[in-house]
């Protein structure tokens, strides 16, 4: 079984761009990445696209009218936040198996504003009132405060997650928000679920990014090895039976068990790690899987933030892009966009904010919902 490389990723400024349609944006993305890898819609033998709000249009088809009708295979994936990730990860299964030596992933998403979540659920049952609430920021918060209630965790260690994001953005030009918002800030913004404010919720944008995957023989046919980056390990789990799965999904469990699936794959464990992308949906989110990925141990993720091991500088940089809560969350394309941050420091590409020497480094994203389940995706990426 061949390894699998990136030798070409890019993505868009997140933002919003009322303007312009999923389609416009995703062709944008992807022309990046095969001009990041130098190369054009003609080498690709296949084509992997993640959305989620539109997946029954055919947006992959869509995004090669505009570079190339090549007849290539393509392939539209929807798999909640895990969408662009999904989408990357079949790609990763083709190349290694044997079947193509060059593909193109692309995630992309548009977003409207609000909350995200709530209503009826695939079952039928409105748990609005009945079973606390099925929107996002309030089941997040409840996963929060679940971890307060055990290791006692407090707001200010919730909100020091913001503080430290917005500060990475700041050196992100790609991100949609690029401020510093001090701790007294982040506490005293508006409420949106106990414990996280407004500015421990991640943004709501438009964005896409797209990635050329390789096998080993093009990497070295092509003569890209230089910039080639390994990819050590590509996982995907869904949500197992847990008693509380009808009122609250387990997002704990679900990244538990893709992360350790991804170091058993990789033959790596988190000490091995330089840095980490994850999925900060909101700040209570980012605290929970710190100990989900085995950055530390159970109870210690309050601690880890308040020594500064997960900022610049520190024992393990997570969300170096200002993470979702600064870079944006476009559903479809989050993903890959993860794995472009990883992969800038990898190569010593990301400027201001580049973790020095880093090697190796995990991406992780995990969604879905009460009622519906969830997925849960983790790759590692390690320097070639």
């Amino acid at each position: 079984m061949t390894d699998a490389y990136i030798v070409g990723i890019d993505m868009i400024p997140f933002g919003r761009y009322p303007s312009r349609t999923v389609v416009d944006l995703g062709t944008e993305a992807a022309l990046l990445a095969l001009d990041d890898a130098g190369l054009s819609i003609r080498d690709m033998q296949a084509l992997y696209c993640g959305n989620l709000l539109e997946a029954h249009l055919m947006v992959g088809q869509r995004i090669l009218r505009e570079i190339g009708l090549t007849g290539i295979p393509v392939v539209n994936a929807a798999n909640a936040c895990a969408t662009g990730a999904t989408a990357f990860r079949e790609g990763v299964i083709a190349i290694k198996a044997g079947f193509y030596d060059l593909v193109l992933a692309v995630g992309v998403e548009q977003m409207g504003r609000g909350l995200l979540g709530g209503g009826t659920r695939a079952d039928g049952f409105v748990e609005e009132g009945v079973l606390g609430s099925s929107t996002l920021p309030a089941i997040f918060a409840q996963i929060g405060m679940d971890h307060s209630r055990k290791y006692g965790t407090t707001f200010e260690q919730f909100a020091k997650v913001a503080v430290k994001n917005h500060h990475h953005s700041t050196m992100n030009p790609k991100a949609m928000s690029r401020r510093e918002t001090p701790l007294e800030e982040v506490m005293s913004s508006e409420m949106i679920s106990w414990p996280n404010t407004k500015l421990m919720c991640s943004i709501n944008v438009d964005g896409a990014a797209a990635a050329v995957i390789a096998s080993e023989r093009a990497v070295r046919r092509l003569g890209l090895m230089d910039r080639a980056v390994r990819i050590r390990a590509s996982e995907l789990t869904s949500g197992p039976y847990t008693p509380s799965e009808s009122a609250l999904p387990d997002f704990n469990l679900v990244s538990q068990n893709c992360a350790q699936a991804a170091y058993e794959r990789a033959g790596l464990g988190p000490n091995d790690l330089d840095l980490v992308e994850l999925h900060d949906c909101f700040a209570t989110a980012e605290i929970v899987h710190y100990e989900n990925l085995g950055l530390c141990a159970n109870g210690e993720a309050g601690d880890l933030i308040d020594r500064g091991e997960t900022t610049l500088g520190g024992r393990i940089p997570v969300n170096m892009s200002g993470g979702l809560l600064s870079k944006g969350h476009p559903l479809g394309a989050t993903g890959i966009a993860n794995l472009y941050e990883v992969t800038l420091h990898l190569r010593g590409n990301a400027g201001s904010r580049q973790v020095h020497g880093a090697r190796i480094g995990l991406t992780h994203v995990c969604g879905g919902t009460s009622g519906r389940g969830s997925a849960c995706a983790v790759h590692i990426l390690e320097k070639a």
